[in-house]
Parts: structure tokens; C-alpha cells; sequence
């Protein structure tokens, strides 16, 4: 019978443990720190705390039929700095009250002395039922280690699980445990941010390949797999070596943020590098290089995790063991994955390299490769060499790969994952593992340029065809797409070197389409559009698309249909390709204006019938009509709207805006209606008001205030002097619920615009700490437009609440007036552009004074 100890004494008790512990870790980070050794620090902790919890479980009155254990990683005898203890306390049958009151008390225990404690309560029964059910209880266990407590259950449970473990299915649960966790990370570990834990290519890959060891009686060790012949003695240095480098980083995320820490933030990759040992180079800083090292190392743990786990299901799986089946003279099928007959295949004919990943295209049959054939693979990319890529066989082969009609985008990631594809294209080689500082890339450049190959790959795909119609429909009609796959291919390959890289790019895609024989046409397609990929996108998001001159320049860039339709296709690919915040629907809508609109021109309209001026008002009063509106009830509005408002405006607004305003209220008040955005999730809000200097600002200052950020503004002044401003706005925190605000904002925003009442200013709001640790230069130019009407003011600059407001504080205190605004964000940086006028601009020291206000604001 366990003896029952006073609350004193186990108060006295945890206070002596508590310092203990604290004393403990403090002299173990001070050791790590004057000799870094991950594995003895781990271990260290580990029996640290293995120590106390054995102190504890021996006052605190625990019955005797009861076991301590330790499990999941801790189980392993590995404890980070700030891990959870995950404990399971195991009982020999369903506890009484006083039991269940002293284990509470126990586990109180375990947190009051400072250690943070995951744990479960149950008994033999219970462990085999949810062992059962549940893979990653069974998963835990496979590691328990017994720490106090009766030895005699502890060895029962051990054995009831052995008894029912199911090899076949634990290794197949696993394996799609692993793939939905992959899923999480977009299939990537080079997120810019990537968690060195649970991201593909983290301590979770090697975790797996330990548990699927440990359930098949292999061990636990890298060495052990080595004896059972499923790695080979480098490989199994390449894993302790990529396993000791990710315990370190993840040791030192823990003692740098003082928690549980396992993502790579930008807030700590430069003390992280430091505290490396890392340095900057001449072009790089700390902790670019630092990245760099880890995707690497990601990058070969993905590479062994895969060879791995077919390995492991070529021994656990019956299937297995399948005879192969023929390809050809050199490569067979075996379980659906492209074999070799010869295991030194690549070394006596490198040629076959481009060959199997051309089979894999061929034969959707085919989910990948072999594990010999992978490892074959891997040896042999030295093979690809200069005089390789000179041979006109391979360059043929390797131009087949963009023209299959299937598997290109998980040949080319394939071809990059075992270093194929940098080695064929040198450039691409430099841009591996290459970080990106511009605040909306959110994968490092080789990763964005094959992200931006599949959107194009699924644009030809039927199951993708009701994502964007457009685009599926226009590249089933473009001769030889799969120049888009060059492209995109070469886009942003000379990123990292200094200067233009669109410019720097184009002479690699020239060479490379010269070497591999395209003719002048598509040699001078692909290379206009490495030049020009970024062109459409500012257009559309920085010019004001009713101005017919911008058309007609763009239309003149482009010249005819066959390029702008590529170049549509390929920055719709591109921008999508950044980050899921940069793309939306809005800027979908833009990029597909910009190109109806260039399309028609193209084809001989002017600008005003490319715009659909005429075709528009018929459609609107056609829509009227249905609406129950009498016919002409339109006119005495668009009477005072000017051609430029119906070529800014699309059908579906210049008829909300005529219905709400056919009959509008005498005495000058305002008209304000809202409705959930059309086209992006969002709010559309309609201004109708007495135009005045500070009318912009006005609003600006009250969206700001209800937490709006504005998307969009179409500016326009009626011929009796009214402004009719349209604006889509969005929460940046994704929480609102539009529909709800709606008659908050009609209401509200009317009754201060009718009372005049004094400007709301914007709540404040901090940085973002992408931008603290990556900042950006704020810009501001202004020029003039062609005709000399009006003037385009640019500003980049951080994004930041506030902002808009500050600019038409300085607008309207230098009393310019604002005809369009076009708001751009790209992840944290602001690009806004605007069309303004002012009496004092013609002066070049007005514009000198304006710049100086803008630059002193953002």
C-alpha cells in the first residue's frame, strides 16, 4: 500500500525539485554553450528530468500497481530545452477516488516545479483499446521507456502491444500520416519560414523512418539499417550528420526564444546564424547562408526519407515483391515504380538519365522511382557535365520533357530534388535553396520557379478548368504552350547575381533556346517574355487601365495576340506563384481587363470600343430593365458622367451605381451604399457627396478606423461637381463578416459626411515583423503623364495601417486633387499609384516639396 504523504512535505519538496531543475538546465545551457554537443545535451536533459520525476513519484503516494513512462520523443531519451515531458501514468485497473485525487496531485506536481507536462492516465485495458484506434498513441508507445513505478504492467503493456501490431497497416498509416503532413507544407521544405520539426525535410522525416525501424524489429539507429542493408554506410553518415545539424538549430531556436520554438522565423534566422557560427559573405548576410545550409540538409533528408520508405515497403508490403515488368532493354516496372535492370546503369550510359524521367511522363502508370534507381540516380548527377549538355541527343530529351502531356511538374521538382536540373542548367543550380527578401515570396527562388510551372501545368488540366476558365481556355489555344514551361523555367533564374534579373535572364533563355534548336520565333517569344514578365502585372496593378494611351502603349509593347497571350498566362502563373496572400480575386479581375481590353485593341478597335464604352451602356440599360427601372431613368446620371467613368467602371457597378442613384436626395446630402464585393471577399462601398479637397482623406480616415484596408478607389468627379467614388475594401484580419457591417457603414459614414464632422484619425498599428527585420526604402516619384493632363504619383513603400491616410493628408494639405487611386499590396510592401492634378504642379519645386511630404509621412 502506498503511503499517503503531507501536503507540507510535498510543498518542501517541490520547492527543493524546483530549483533543482532550474539549476539543472542553467548548468546544462552553459556547457552546450562552451562545447555544442546536441546529442549530450538532450540526453543530459533527459536524465535530468528522468531524475526529479523519480523523486517525486516516490512521495507522492502513488498505489504500487502503478507505472511512470516516458514516451514520444522524450520515451527516446531526447528532451529539448522547452519540450513538453509527455508521460503516460499506467494503471492496473480503473482508479478509486483517493487514487484519482493523488494523481492530480502528482501531476500539479510535475507543473509546479517548472516542467511542462503532457500526459495521459490509463489503464492496461484502455492503452490496448486507443493503441488500437488511434495510430499515434500506438506510435508513442513504440518508444515508452519505464522511469517508476511496477515494472511488472509496464512489461505487460510493452507485450500486449507487440501482440498487436499490425506491421502492414502501422507502415501504411504512417506513410499517409507523412503525406497529409507534407500537404500542410505545400509539398515544400523551401518555405522561406519552414518548421525544422514538422515541415518536409524536418526531424519528423527522420522520426517516421525510426518508428516504421522500430515497429519492424530493425532498431533504432541509422546503423542498424545500415547491418539490415537499407541504407549504405554513406548514406548512413549523410543521416547522422543531417540529424545532429537539425537538433542543433532546433536546440539553439529553444534557448534563443526562451519557449517551445520550431519555426525559422525571420525574428530569429540572423541570432540563430551567429549563434551557428555562421558569417555573411560580401553579398549575402548570416543568415541567407545559414538557410541556405539548412535547405540543403532539408533537402537530402527528403531524398533518404523517400528511399527509405520503399525500401521499407518493398520488405513489409506483399505487393512488393511483384515480378517486374519490361519497359525496354534498360528499365522495368516493379510496384509502379521505374526500375533499372543495372544498377550501374548511369555510370556506362549517362544518357539514360533524361530517359527515365521522360519514361515517367510516358507512363502515368509510373508514381516514381525505384529506391536503387533514385540512389543510382544520385550518384551518378556528376555525369551531367558539360560535354553531356553538348550532346544534341540530350538536348533533345531534355526539351521532350516540357512537350509530354502529363507529369512535368513532378518530373522537373524530381529533377531538382536529386540535383539533376541544376546541373543541366547551371544558372538554375545557383538558385537552389536561394532566398528572397522582397516581402512576398514565400519560397526560396528555385521552389517559386517550379510553383509557377505547375500553375501553368494546371491551366491545361480539365480538373483545373473551373479555377480559372480564362486561362484554361486561352492555352488550349496557344501553339506549342509549352514554350510558357521555358519561360517560366527562366523567369527569375538570374535573381541573386545583381542588376535587372529580367534583363540578365533573357540571355539565358536565349542560349539555352539556340543550343536546343527552337526557331527565331519562339527563341524570341520565350526571351521577350523573361524580359517582360513583371510588365503586365505593374500595368494592371499601377496604371490607370481607362486612359487609353496606357492600352495603346501596352498593346504597341506586345504587338500581337500570340504574346499577349502568353504573357497573360505566364504572369497569372507568376503571381500566384509568389504567396498566397499576393494573389486574389481582384487582381484577377485587373490582369483580365488589361487583357480583354489589349485583345480588342489588337484586333482594330479604339481604345473607347477595346474599352466597351457603347457595349457597356446597352448592356447596363438592358439590366435596368430587368430591375423594373423605366426605360431613360438612367439619363439625367450619365448625363453627368463623362466617357472615362464608363470605361473605369465595369457593368455590373455602373448599374448598382444608377440604380442607387437615378433618384437622388435634394439639399446635397450624401449617398452611401455598401454590398458584399462581387468579386474578391470583400466590400464594395459607393460614395456620392460634394466634392472637396479633403474628401478622400475623409474617408480614408474612417475606414481605416473601423479596421478596413482599402483595395481599390475609382476617384471620378461628376460635371456638376460631385464625387462618385467606389471603393473595395477588406479586413486584413479575414474576420469580418461584411454583410453585418454594411448598414454601419451606410448609416454611419453618411451622417459625418452630412454634418461635416471633424476627420477620423486611424488607430495605430505596429510593423509587421517581416518588415522590421527586412525593411524597405520607402519610394515616391512623380511624373507626368503623356499628354500632359495630369501627373502619376508612385509610392512604395512598407505596408502599415494608416497609411492611405497620411498620403491624402499630404495630398489635400498641398492641395492636389485626386482623380484615380490603384492600391497594391504585395505581402507587407504597399505599391499605391495615383492620378493626380493640382494648380502649383507645373512648377518643378512644387513637385519637390510634394515628394519631400510624401517620403516624411511613409
Amino acid at each position: 500500500m502506498a503511503t499517503v504523504v503531507p501536503t507540507d512535505s510535498l510543498r518542501a519538496t517541490g520547492d527543493s525539485l524546483r530549483k533543482r531543475v532550474t539549476d539543472g538546465r542553467t548548468e546544462l545551457r552553459a556547457a552546450f554553450e562552451a562545447h555544442p554537443d546536441p546529442v549530450r545535451l538532450l540526453r543530459d536533459n533527459a536524465n535530468l528530468v528522468d531524475g526529479v520525476l523519480r523523486d517525486i513519484w516516490q512521495v507522492a503516494g502513488v498505489p504500487d500497481a502503478a507505472s511512470l513512462i516516458a514516451v514520444g520523443g522524450y520515451g527516446r531519451g531526447q528532451l529539448f530545452p522547452n519540450s513538453d515531458v509527455d508521460l503516460l501514468i499506467l494503471l492496473a485497473e480503473e482508479p478509486d477516488r483517493p487514487t484519482q485525487q493523488r494523481i492530480e496531485r502528482l501531476v500539479g506536481l510535475f507543473w509546479d516545479i517548472g516542467l511542462e507536462v503532457g500526459h495521459s492516465v490509463r489503464t492496461l485495458e484502455e492503452c490496448a483499446e486507443e493503441s488500437a484506434r488511434d495510430v499515434t498513441v500506438q506510435t508513442n508507445l513504440l518508444e515508452a521507456r519505464l522511469l517508476a513505478g511496477d515494472a511488472g504492467i509496464f512489461e505487460r503493456m510493452l507485450e500486449q502491444q507487440r501482440a498487436a501490431l499490425d506491421l502492414p497497416a502501422f507502415f501504411i498509416a504512417k506513410r499517409a500520416e507523412q503525406e497529409q503532413r507534407y500537404n500542410r507544407f505545400n509539398d515544400t521544405p523551401y518555405s522561406l519560414e519552414p518548421n525544422c520539426k514538422e515541415g518536409p525535410g524536418g526531424q519528423r522525416d527522420l522520426q517516421t523512418i525510426v518508428w516504421i525501424a522500430l515497429a519492424s524489429g530493425l532498431g533504432a539507429s541509422w546503423e542498424s539499417l545500415a547491418t539490415e542493408g537499407l541504407i549504405t554506410a554513406e548514406e548512413c553518415r549523410e543521416l547522422s550528420k543531417a540529424e545532429r545539424f537539425l537538433q542543433e538549430v532546433r536546440i539553439r531556436l529553444h534557448l534563443l526564444t526562451r519557449r517551445r520554438e520550431d519555426r525559422l522565423l525571420f525574428d530569429h534566422q540572423e541570432a540563430l546564424a551567429k549563434a551557428l557560427g555562421v558569417s555573411a559573405t560580401s553579398t549575402r548576410r548570416a543568415s541567407e547562408v545559414m538557410m541556405q545550409r539548412y535547405y540543403l540538409v532539408a533537402k537530402k533528408i527528403t531524398q533518404l526519407n523517400t528511399l527509405l520508405l520503399q525500401n521499407f515497403a518493398t520488405r513489409i508490403l506483399p505487393a512488393g515483391l511483384d515480378a517486374p515488368i519490361p519497359i525496354d532493354d534498360r528499365f522495368c516496372k516493379r510496384q509502379n515504380l521505374l526500375d533499372v535492370f543495372d544498377d550501374s546503369l548511369f555510370t556506362h550510359s549517362p544518357d539514360a538519365i533524361l530517359d527515365a524521367f521522360l519514361l515517367l511522363e510516358r507512363h502515368d502508370e509510373l508514381k516514381g522511382m525505384t529506391a536503387r534507381t533514385l540512389r543510382a540516380l544520385w550518384q551518378c548527377r556528376g555525369r551531367v557535365d558539360a560535354a553531356f549538355r553538348r550532346k544534341p541527343e540530350n538536348r533533345k530529351r531534355f526539351l521532350e520533357l516540357f512537350q509530354q502531356p502529363q507529369g512535368i511538374t513532378h518530373v522537373f521538382r524530381w529533377m531538382n530534388q536529386y540535383g539533376i536540373l541544376g546541373r543541366y542548367i547551371p544558372a538554375f543550380g545557383q538558385i537552389v535553396g536561394q532566398m528572397q527578401h522582397d516581402l512576398f515570396h514565400v519560397y526560396t527562388v528555385d521552389q517559386h520557379i517550379l510553383q509557377v510551372m505547375r500553375n501553368v501545368r494546371r491551366m491545361t488540366m480539365d480538373e483545373h478548368a473551373h479555377e480559372y476558365p480564362l486561362c484554361t481556355r486561352l492555352i488550349s489555344g496557344l501553339d506549342r504552350h509549352w514554350l510558357l514551361y521555358v519561360a517560366a523555367l527562366f523567369h527569375d533564374i538570374a535573381k541573386g547575381r545583381g542588376g535587372d534579373h529580367s534583363k540578365l535572364g533573357m540571355g539565358d533563355a536565349r542560349r539555352f533556346c539556340e543550343d536546343h534548336g527552337l526557331s527565331a520565333d519562339d527563341t524570341d517569344l520565350v526571351e521577350w517574355l523573361v524580359e517582360h514578365h513583371l510588365t503586365m502585372s505593374q500595368i494592371a496593378q499601377k496604371s490607370d487601365l481607362s486612359d487609353p494611351d496606357v492600352i495603346r502603349g501596352f498593346a504597341a509593347l506586345v504587338g500581337d495576340e500570340r504574346r499577349l497571350t502568353a504573357l497573360y498566362l505566364l504572369t497569372h502563373a507568376d503571381i500566384r506563384g509568389t504567396s498566397p496572400k499576393v494573389w486574389n480575386g481582384w487582381k484577377a479581375k485587373l490582369l483580365e481587363d488589361l487583357f480583354l481590353t489589349t485583345q480588342r485593341l489588337l484586333r482594330g478597335d479604339t481604345p473607347v470600343q477595346a474599352k466597351g464604352v457603347s457595349e457597356r451602356q446597352h448592356e447596363a440599360r438592358t439590366r435596368l430593365r430587368f430591375f423594373g427601372l423605366i426605360e431613360n431613368v438612367e439619363r439625367a446620371l450619365w448625363d453627368e458622367l463623362d466617357t472615362v467613368y464608363f470605361m473605369r467602371h465595369d457593368i455590373d457597378e455602373i448599374v448598382w451605381h444608377t440604380r442607387m442613384l437615378y433618384y437622388r436626395p435634394s439639399g446635397g446630402d450624401a449617398v452611401v451604399k455598401a454590398r458584399p464585393s462581387q468579386i474578391e471577399r470583400g466590400l464594395q462601398v459607393m460614395v456620392y457627396a460634394p466634392d472637396s479637397q479633403d474628401l478622400f482623406k475623409r474617408l480614408c480616415g474612417f475606414f481605416s478606423r473601423h479596421g478596413l484596408s482599402i483595395l481599390d478607389a475609382k476617384i471620378h468627379t461628376t460635371r456638376h461637381g460631385y464625387a462618385l467614388d467606389s471603393f473595395v475594401l477588406l479586413d486584413p484580419a479575414g474576420d469580418e463578416n461584411y454583410r453585418d457591417i454594411v448598414p454601419m457603414i451606410e448609416h454611419d459614414l453618411a451622417e459625418r459626411l452630412r454634418t461635416n464632422a471633424p476627420i477620423d484619425k486611424p488607430g495605430t498599428g505596429r510593423l509587421s515583423r517581416q518588415v522590421r527585420h527586412f525593411p524597405i526604402t520607402p519610394e515616391v516619384t512623380i511624373r507626368p503623364d503623356e499628354r500632359g493632363q495630369y501627373y502619376i504619383l508612385s509610392v512604395a513603400t512598407a505596408d502599415r495601417p494608416g497609411l492611405l491616410f497620411d498620403i491624402a493628408s499630404v495630398l489635400a494639405d498641398n492641395r492636389v486633387d485626386l482623380h484615380t487611386a490603384k492600391i497594391a499590396t504585395l505581402g507587407e510592401r504597399a505599391e499605391d499609384t495615383f492620378l493626380i492634378s493640382g494648380p502649383d504642379l507645373d512648377a518643378t519645386s512644387a513637385i519637390v516639396k510634394l515628394e519631400g511630404a510624401l517620403l516624411a509621412k511613409v
